[in-house]
């Protein structure tokens, strides 16, 4: 239950890098109890949930010190105005290209499967946009640049699988060759835009991928 070091602090919002494996709220059950939120909590008593990353991702998450402003963050979340963006290391080797390529494919819950997501027509849209950082033709894998346009559960580890390329360490979508790869899901949220609500600063916020 280590304490956190935070990536930015201020009267209104925190920055913080979530470590892999740490949920960001709690779970059921007593084993489940420790998680970003409750650790911030500890440091920062006023701190509020404003959105979540998967147990298995590591990276920035951005969090409210009062009700208005975890209002104000997450009208900024549901209406596109953060702009995000991750690294990822896929099985297979993508074509290198100055240009963002898209995958658009409708996401719904997998019901018999939960908590896993499927494609599906009749889904909700979701949109990811993609560019490769750095071919790695030794492992078989490519170093991704992601952007999701929408914010749909699971949406980066299915998009990507569903071209083929799956997340390497992805225990949940990830066949055992790709599970076997990797210690851990290499993805990463490295990088958080967005206009500060209380005062309308332009900021900008990143985190070295703690993985290669």
């Amino acid at each position: 239950m280590s304490d956190l070091t935070p990536i930015h602090v201020d009267d209104h919002l925190l920055v913080l890098d979530k470590p892999a494996g740490l949920l960001c709220v709690p779970g059921r059950g007593e084993d489940k109890q420790d998680c970003l939120s409750a650790r911030a909590a500890r440091q920062w008593p006023d701190a509020l949930v404003v959105h979540r990353l998967d147990m298995a991702t590591s990276g920035l998450v951005l969090m409210a010190r009062s009700p208005a402003m975890q209002r104000a963050l997450g009208d900024a979340f549901a209406e596109r105005r953060v702009a995000k963006r991750y690294e990822a290391i896929v099985d297979g080797l993508l074509p290198m290209s100055p240009d963002w390529s898209t995958i658009d494919a409708p996401l719904a819950a997998d019901w018999p499967r939960r908590p896993l997501q499927k494609i599906d027509a009749a889904g909700k849209p979701s949109q990811t946009r993609w560019r490769v950082k750095r071919a790695l033709p030794e492992r078989h894998a490519s170093h991704l640049w992601l952007e999701p346009l929408t914010g749909r559960s699971h949406q980066l580890r299915v998009h990507l699988l569903s071209i083929g390329h799956p997340i390497l360490g992805d225990a949940l979508y990830g066949d055992e060759d790709v599970q076997r790869r990797a210690p851990r899901l290499l993805l990463h949220a490295s990088r958080l835009e967005l206009v500060h609500p209380a005062d309308g600063r332009a900021m900008r916020f990143e985190s070295a991928v703690p993985f290669s």
